[in-house]
């Protein structure tokens, strides 16, 4: 069984992308999870404006969680520029509405902006006041792109997570999961290193120094943290146990979910223990998410 800390869907799919179908709907990604094993997944509404796809309510992602009770598991989003674009805006007042409706977590956070921009921050100081964990995107540049932007050893990060100790960030993304090694060439940010973890990298580093550093394991990008050097893989997943997720980040119908096979390898070749791939399956999510 796993559950999925990270899933898109929407009841009518929106404009195509490259000729196909851009989003599962809620029965199509239910049938993907007949086929893989999950039990539900929490889903993250895309609201900013930088992302590829025409915005999503908050409000879609309730009545969806609503329509299948058990199987999905809401999160809100809050873009940082709400309400008045403004440093000091309550965001709060919407974080709590949306807390009181079910909602887990804020997230997937897109904005293409740098962690320390002052309405990030605001945003994360409500969050943390609210106890809601964050999922977000790292971007590798400011504009034409989507995510939260960090330089090359993650400093906007780990001020963030020094400035917001009770804050639960789950990292993600192409540019935050190349950090499990030191950066061999500036394309590392943008895709899927494959050059063995020879040294470490940012990552590891910042998840041994910050307790609420979390790993969201999902997408391409998750799955290549460990599949490119599974040695150190084990060791990773033996660390830090307890603080990372498995998750699928499928939007298509077809898009491709290699962890789930990954884990279960691992698994089966005794690599790593049952305990181990239980946490990391679902474990470790159903307490996140209470």
């Amino acid at each position: 069984m796993f559950i999925d800390i990270h899933v898109h869907t929407r009841r009518i799919p929106g404009p195509p992308r490259a000729g196909k179908q851009a989003y599962t709907t809620p029965q199509q990604l239910l049938e993907r999870y007949e086929s893989i094993g999950v039990k539900s997944g929490v889903i993250l509404p895309g609201v900013n404006p930088e992302c590829v796809y025409v915005p999503q309510s908050n409000e879609e992602i309730l009545e969806i969680c609503r329509t299948y009770p058990g199987r999905f598991i809401p999160f809100c989003n809050i873009d940082p520029r709400a309400m008045a674009n403004s440093a000091t805006a309550p965001l709060n007042e919407f974080m709590s509405f949306y807390k009181e409706q079910g909602c887990k977590g804020i997230g997937e956070i897109g904005a293409n902006l740098p962690f320390k921009d002052p309405l990030v921050q605001n945003l994360f100081k409500h969050a943390e006041a609210e106890g809601l964990p964050v999922t977000f995107h790292m971007a590798p540049r400011l504009g034409e792109t989507y995510g939260l932007y960090d330089e090359p050893g993650l400093p906007q990060l780990e001020y963030s997570l020094q400035k917001y100790p009770r804050l639960k960030f789950l990292g993600h993304s192409q540019t935050f999961w190349a950090e499990m090694a030191p950066l061999e060439t500036p394309e590392d940010r943008y895709g899927y290193p494959k050059h063995p973890v020879k040294e470490e990298g940012a990552v590891p580093k910042l998840m041994r120094r910050y307790p609420n550093l979390l790993g969201d394991l999902s997408a391409g990008s998750g799955y290549n943290a460990l599949a490119r050097d599974l040695s150190y893989a084990v060791d990773f997943l033996n660390e830090f146990q307890d603080r990372l997720y498995f998750g699928t980040d499928i939007c298509a119908p077809d898009t491709p979910v290699p962890l789930a096979g990954l884990l279960l390898r691992l698994r089966d070749e005794r690599r790593i223990s049952m305990e181990i791939f239980e946490k990391i399956a679902w474990r470790n999510a159903a307490g996140l998410l209470g």
